[in-house]
């Protein structure tokens, strides 16, 4: 009598497909499966809709400062009514332009900037209002100072007295971070910008803060200029698309693969156990006596 096809161990046939088109789909469908494609889908939108404009942006306003700063370095300085009329703020244009200003120091109402950095050192900045001819009060950097002593503020020389012109570059506003706080006769403020004078000194100042260039009357050292790089910010965004990109092309590569008959996942899920000694003995024994009793002819 002969034995009818045998099984492998484990009851799975090796020579039929032992699930369909639809167990496949809904292989796709498993909590496992659901959670990585949310957290690839979400890790590309915030690639591409944040980390890399993110990166991109400040690419772009690198980029605008190093045209207005060129621009500056070899143009005179100009009254500041003609770079900016109408009591207009500095923008993205305009700032690092070289003004002249006329008027009078106010050293009454000078604050020293904290927590500042120069060149990557501690450092103050020393801040006064000078009030210029046509009445307006426009904030005046003066420069910066080490920390002396005990991390305190050094001494330096007051403004002059009486009627200055200076040269300046026009400056952005920085807002206000912390409020004011008086510490011996100066008040001491974080930030730098006409709305953190105005916040210490409850005047109303013109908008945006003047640095005053070197040898300038009440200048003490000079701020540096920025350097004029782009920075690591274009290729950064770039970076941040191409890993969006990668998720999301690893991620169908990936269902492709699941989709297919025979599947990682059903190859996983499909692999059969070694067998051991005693199974593959047992298959020989079957496999002897299947052909002896072959060999017999009935009578």
């Amino acid at each position: 009598m002969r034995h009818g096809p045998r099984q492998p161990p484990g009851g799975h046939s090796r020579w039929r497909e032992p699930y369909g088109g639809y167990v496949r789909l809904r292989l796709l469908l498993r909590p496992g499966w659901l959670a990585l494609t949310l957290v690839v889908f979400a890790f590309a939108a915030a690639c591409f809709t944040l980390l890399a404009p993110w990166q991109l942006g400040r690419h772009d306003e690198r980029s605008a400062t190093n045209d207005a700063l060129r621009a500056s370095l070899d143009a005179p300085p100009r009254p500041l009514n003609e770079v900016l009329p109408d009591g207009a703020a500095p923008d993205t244009r305009t700032q690092w332009s070289r003004v002249t200003i006329s008027g009078e120091y106010l050293p009454d109402k000078e604050m020293v900037a904290r927590l500042r950095s120069v060149n990557g050192n501690p450092a103050y900045e020393i801040l006064v209002p000078l009030r210029t001819d046509d009445g307006q009060l426009v904030l005046i950097d003066r420069g910066y100072l080490e920390p002396g002593e005990n991390s305190q503020v050094p001494a330096y020389a007051p403004v002059p007295a009486g009627r200055v012109t200076v040269q300046a570059r026009a400056r952005l506003d920085e807002p206000p971070s912390r409020p004011p706080e008086p510490q011996g006769d100066k008040l001491h403020v974080y930030g730098v910008g006409s709305k953190v004078a105005e916040q210490a000194t409850n005047l109303e100042f013109r908008p945006g803060y003047f640095q005053l260039e070197r040898n300038q009357p009440g200048a003490l050292e000079p701020l540096p200029l920025p350097q004029l790089e782009a920075g690591p910010f274009l290729s950064y965004g770039m970076q941040w698309v191409a890993f969006g990109v990668m998720a999301l092309v690893g991620w169908a590569y990936f269902t492709w693969r699941e989709l297919k008959p025979g599947g990682a996942l059903h190859e996983s899920g499909q692999r059969q156990r070694r067998k051991s000694v005693a199974e593959m003995l047992a298959e020989d024994e079957e496999e002897d006596a299947d052909e002896d009793a072959g060999s017999v002819s009935p009578r």
